[in-house]
């Protein structure tokens, strides 16, 4: 079974940055995406970034270039560092796994609350 254990969200001022952090245990296989996703009040969860294994990166127009998604794949961990945060970054931030072992399996966190706001 694959649990996803979140962490690094907080309140944050306008302009500040935070890192989030996503460990996973469990096997999720050599080839895997891993990934960011937020959902904001009265919103749909969409896509903030995702890497797969091999280091391809993938983001929202919203948060290219103030934001990097990284992987250490010996960790089976996925940060997110965000940058010059705006209130509209305000949402809960899901990690997410795709894994490929049997047929394609998608796994959530149980999600961090990012506040943007001074």
């Amino acid at each position: 079974q694959v649990q996803l254990v979140e962490s690094g969200g907080g309140l944050v001022q306008p302009g500040g940055s935070l890192r989030l952090s996503c460990a996973a245990s469990g096997s999720i296989g050599s080839f895997n995406i891993m990934g960011w996703y937020r959902q904001a009040p009265g919103k749909q969860r969409e896509l903030v970034a995702a890497i797969s294994s091999g280091g391809v990166t993938n983001y929202a127009d919203s948060v290219k270039g103030r934001s990097t998604i990284s992987r250490d794949n010996a960790k089976n961990t996925v940060y997110l560092q965000m940058n010059s945060l705006k209130p509209e970054d305000t949402a809960v931030y899901y990690c997410n796994v795709r894994s490929f072992i049997t047929g394609a399996q998608n796994y959530w966190g149980q999600g961090t609350q990012v506040t943007v706001s001074s």
